[in-house]
C-alpha cells in the first residue's frame, strides 16, 4: 500500500509508500554464505530513503561487513507488482525487495519468500508496530520484517483554532472533534475537508467500532460493511463529513485536497504529515500555521484507529546469499538505523519503542501516536481485487447521498465478498 504524499518531500506529490522487505532464514551469523564473499543485492523503492540516508547507511553497512559487497537498485513503484512477482518465480532474484506492508500476502501464497519467523525474537518482534507485522505474517509465518511506518493524523490551521477558540489538545474523543469542528465551520469556512470516498479513513471509525472491512468465515472471506459496529462507523464519518464541503462522489486526490486547504478556507484535513508541506508550497502564508494531532479515538483513552501504511522487507527464496540478507535487515531495521530513518524521512520507527526518536518532528511524533493503534486491510491477497474494483467507495458515496445505508453497505459488502474469493 502506498500514500501519495512524501513527508518531508519538496516537490508536492511525491509518493509515500508503505514497504515490506524480508530476510532470509539462514543462520543470520554471519555476512557471506560458505566461503568467499556475498554480491548482495537489494530492492529498495523510490523516495523510501533519501539519497544523503542511502549513501551514509551503505557506508556504514560496507565498513562493518566489508565480506558483503552490497548493491541497492531503486525500483519505480509502476509495474512493481509483476515485476516484484517474476523475479520470485526466477532462478536470479534479488537478495532483499521492499514491498508494500499489505503486498506480502499474495508474495507468501506464492510460496516465493523465506519464511523468517524464527527470526522474530532477535529482530526484536515483540515490540513491532502491529500494522506492519500482521500484514507482513501469512499463515502463522513471519515473512516480511517491519522496515516503516506512515499513518493519518489531522492537519489543522494554528490561527483558525485559535480564532475560534479550539484547543486541539483538547481533542480526545469523536464527539469533542464533532463539536469542535462545528464551531470551526463558519460562514465561507470549512470547518473539516473531508470528501466522500476517503475510504481508509472510514475504516478507522468502522476499527473504532469493533468492526471490519471484511472478516473471515470458515475457509473464505466475507465482507461485513454492513454489520452494525461497521455501520455505526458509517454514520459517524457522514456527520463528520457533513461539516465541510468535500465531493461526495470523489477521494481525496480528485482534487488534491492539500491544494483545497492551500485556498486558505478549510480549518483541517485528514493527511499524511507530508500533506502541510503540499499546503505551504501552494500557500507560502500558511507556514508555521499548520498543525498536527492524532485522529480522535471514539474514547479519550486511546487515539483513534488508523489504517498503517509502511513497508516490510521481504527475502526471495530463490536468494543466493540468504545470511547476507539477514544481514542487511537485521542492521536497516535495528534500532541505530531505525532512528537514524525516522528523522531523516519523518517515518514512523517499526517498533512502538522507538517512538521517542521522533519527538523533534511534530507530524512524526503526532503519526507515531496514531500507530500504536495501527492496523492494516484484510491480510489475504484477495484484497488487491477489492482495492482494483472499490466498491467501498461506491459505497460511501450512496450512504452520503441519501440512499438507503444498510442496502448500499448489503451490496458492498456482497461485491467484496466475490472479489476477494474468486481472487483467492
Amino acid at each position: 500500500m502506498k500514500f501519495r504524499l512524501l513527508a518531508g518531500a519538496s516537490s508536492s506529490l511525491l509518493l509515500l509508500t508503505t514497504l515490506l522487505t524480508a530476510c532470509s532464514s539462514g543462520s543470520g551469523s554471519g555476512g557471506s554464505d560458505g566461503d568467499g564473499d556475498s554480491e548482495l543485492t537489494v530492492w529498495l523503492m523510490r523516495d523510501s530513503v533519501s539519497a544523503a540516508f542511502q549513501k551514509e547507511f551503505t557506508d556504514a553497512f560496507t565498513a562493518a561487513h566489508p565480506d558483503i559487497h552490497l548493491t541497492v537498485q531503486i525500483q519505480e513503484w509502476d509495474g512493481i507488482g509483476q515485476k516484484v512477482t517474476a523475479a520470485l518465480a526466477s532462478n536470479d532474484a534479488p537478495d532483499v525487495i521492499e514491498v508494500g506492508n499489505t503486498q506480502v500476502a499474495q508474495y507468501a501464497q506464492s510460496g516465493g519468500l523465506v519464511d523468517l519467523t524464527g527470526k522474530k525474537a532477535d529482530l526484536g518482534g515483540g515490540t513491532w508496530l502491529k500494522g506492519l507485522a500482521e500484514p507482513g505474517a501469512w499463515e502463522g509465518k513471519q515473512y516480511g520484517i517491519p522496515y516503516y511506518a506512515a499513518n493519518r493524523v489531522v492537519v489543522y490551521r494554528k490561527d483558525l483554532f485559535q480564532r475560534a477558540g479550539v484547543d486541539p489538545a483538547a481533542i480526545r474523543t469523536r464527539q469533542q472533534w464533532i463539536t469542535a469542528t462545528r464551531k470551526l465551520n463558519t460562514g465561507d469556512q470549512q470547518g473539516i475537508y473531508l470528501t466522500g470516498q476517503t475510504w481508509y479513513a472510514l475504516a478507522g471509525f468502522i476499527w473504532d467500532e469493533g468492526g471490519d472491512l471484511a472478516v473471515r468465515d470458515g475457509g473464505t472471506w466475507k465482507g461485513a460493511l454492513d454489520t452494525p459496529e461497521a455501520l455505526a462507523g458509517m454514520r459517524f464519518y457522514k456527520e463528520l463529513q457533513a461539516l465541510g464541503k468535500g465531493p461526495k462522489d470523489a477521494d481525496e486526490a480528485n482534487p488534491p485536497q492539500a491544494e483545497v486547504m492551500a485556498g486558505g478556507k478549510v480549518a483541517q484535513i485528514i493527511s499524511v504529515p507530508g500533506g502541510a508541506n503540499v499546503i505551504a508550497q501552494h500557500n507560502p502564508r500558511l507556514k508555521g500555521k499548520l498543525g498536527f494531532f492524532p485522529v480522535p479515538g471514539k474514547t479519550a483513552d486511546k487515539p483513534g484507529a488508523v489504517f498503517t501504511g509502511g513497508s516490510d522487507l521481504v527475502v526471495p527464496a530463490a536468494s543466493r546469499h540468504q545470511d547476507a540478507a539477514y544481514t542487511f535487515i537485521k542492521e536497516l531495521t535495528g534500532d541505530t538505523w531505525q532512528k537514524k530513518l525516522a528523522l531523516a524521512m519523518s517515518y514512523v520507527p517499526n517498533k512502538t519503542s522507538l517512538a521517542s526518536a521522533v519527538a523533534s518532528d511534530p507530524g512524526a511524533a503526532t503519526m507515531a501516536v496514531g500507530a500504536a493503534e495501527g492496523r492494516a486491510t484484510p491480510n489475504t491477497p484477495g484484497w488487491a481485487a477489492v482495492e482494483a474494483e472499490n466498491p467501498i467507495k461506491d459505497y460511501m458515496t450512496a450512504a452520503l447521498t441519501g440512499r438507503d445505508m444498510r442496502q448500499a453497505a448489503a451490496k458492498a459488502s456482497a461485491e467484496i465478498t466475490r472479489a476477494m474469493n474468486t481472487a483467492s
